[in-house]
Parts: C-alpha cells; sequence; structure tokens
C-alpha cells in the first residue's frame, strides 16, 4: 500500500515542505478541542496532530488505516497516558454510535471511494451536540487545474479521488446535509480547508 511505503518520509512533508500550512492546521484543529472531551481522530498518519490534539483533550483514540503510519505515530506519542491507538477502517468504525465529543478526519477524505459513507460513520461516533472536524488538502486551484504536487503524488501512487477547491470542498460539505458548519483556511504550499461541523 502506498501510505505504508511513504510512512518513513511523511513528516518531511507537513514539518519541512508543507511547513506553513501545518501550522495553520494544528491551531485550527487544537482550538475546537477541550479539556473534557473524548476524542477519536481518524487518519492519524504519523501522528501529525495526534500529539496537539492529546495536549487538549481528556482521552483521544488515534487510528488509521495503514499499520505503518500508526507505528510511526505510536512512536511518537505512545507514552501519553491518555492517547490509545488502533488500526482502524473509517468506512467501517468498530464504536459505539455517540462515543466520542470529537471526531477528527484529516486530509483523507479525497482519496476515498466512498467519502460521503466515511462522513456518515463519523457522524454515527460522534456525540449530539459534538463536532466533526474534516480538514482536507486543497488539489486544485480556483482555475481548475491540478496542483503540481497533487499530479506528482498522485503518479507515484497516491490514488486522488477528488480534487478540492475552497469553494467546492464547501460545496461537497453541504451536499452531506450539513448547514452548521465553520470554515477555515489554512494557506501554504499544498493548502488545507478546515470543515468544523456542528452535530445536531
Amino acid at each position: 500500500m502506498f501510505w505504508d511505503r511513504v510512512a518513513g518520509v511523511y513528516d518531511l512533508f507537513a514539518d519541512i515542505f508543507n511547513k506553513k500550512t501545518h501550522k495553520a492546521l494544528i491551531a485550527a484543529v487544537s482550538s475546537r478541542i477541550a479539556p473534557d472531551d473524548a476524542v477519536l481522530e481518524c487518519a492519524c498518519g504519523t501522528g501529525l496532530l495526534t500529539g496537539a490534539i492529546a495536549k487538549r483533550c481528556r482521552t483521544l483514540l488515534a487510528t488509521d488505516f495503514s499499520a505503518n503510519m500508526l507505528k510511526r505515530a505510536k512512536k511518537k506519542y505512545g507514552a501519553l497516558p491518555n492517547v490509545t491507538f488502533r488500526q482502524a477502517d473509517i468506512l467501517h468504525l468498530d464504536e459505539p454510535d455517540g462515543q466520542f465529543d470529537v471526531v477528527i478526519a484529516a486530509n483523507v477524505i479525497h482519496l476515498l471511494d466512498e467519502p460521503y459513507k466515511a462522513l456518515a460513520e463519523l457522524d454515527r461516533v460522534c456525540r449530539s451536540g459534538g463536532t466533526i472536524i474534516v480538514p482536507t488538502y486543497m488539489n486544485r486551484s480556483e482555475q481548475g487545474k491540478t496542483s503540481g504536487f497533487a499530479s506528482t503524488v498522485g503518479k507515484a501512487g497516491a490514488d486522488f479521488k477528488r480534487q478540492f477547491t475552497f469553494d467546492t470542498y464547501k460545496q461537497f460539505i453541504a451536499a452531506a446535509g450539513y448547514d452548521d458548519v465553520d470554515y477555515a483556511y489554512c494557506p501554504g504550499r499544498v493548502p488545507c480547508a478546515v470543515a468544523v461541523i456542528y452535530k445536531p
């Protein structure tokens, strides 16, 4: 699997190549988390957000489909007492309904064949009145062109299923039936849009 193969170098992308975006993303996500929150993080990757989330919440379950990504995240943050790591499929979460106060799935929606099914699962495990946070990289310019980064990584095997602009991402979230949503834009070489969905 592509993500298992790139786990060893993925941090270089966020910490060096896309540092500006990543810094803004950490701020945008962590500011939405309260000390008493039980949080689920799907697609945690190598833990790029995990450490920042863990500092602010009561408990964190960090999951990823890639065993190698999860291994690297656990190596960095496995000693934190409030964090548990588990391999999981975002389309089939093995968690009870309404289990979490905050559910986060960063930079994975554009990779999925069934993104709306993933959103439905995130919604299912989030409690009523909770928050679903879905950051996603913007891989298409406002002129409709695929970014050079997306083209390169796609050819290497990332297999992007969707390429969003900020506006088309808002449309995508609205089409899922959500209307109580805040959006943030994290600029950088590969910018990121953050949808903060408030579950009724």
